[in-house]
């Protein structure tokens, strides 16, 4: 019984493992990684398809790695909407 616990468990924490790592790495890493291994051979084509989408470049639209990012070129600023606000910081009082 302690076995399959063990072997359950050996391939549980190294996948958290990987995925935490990848979801966690910056956007030019995942693309430079996903980039070497497409040049590996037989690689399943559920991973082939993931690694091809993380190879892309990032679509702009403000998120990384958004798979349903709007395709159209962004709108242009009309006049009735600021392009920019100022950003105001107020000092914490000292204490």
């Amino acid at each position: 019984m302690h076995s399959l616990q063990n072997l359950i468990v050996a391939l549980l924490v190294p996948g958290c493992a990987l995925y935490a790592a990848w979801k966690l790495m910056p956007s030019a890493a995942r693309r430079a990684l996903a980039t070497a291994m497409l040049r590996l051979p037989h690689l399943p084509r559920r991973l082939e398809s993931t690694l091809r989408t993380a190879a892309q470049a990032a679509s702009g639209c403000g998120c990384d790695g958004c798979d349903h990012a709007d395709k159209k070129p962004a709108a242009k600023v009309t006049a009735a909407a600021p392009a920019s606000h100022p950003i105001t910081f107020h000092p914490r009082p000292r204490r």
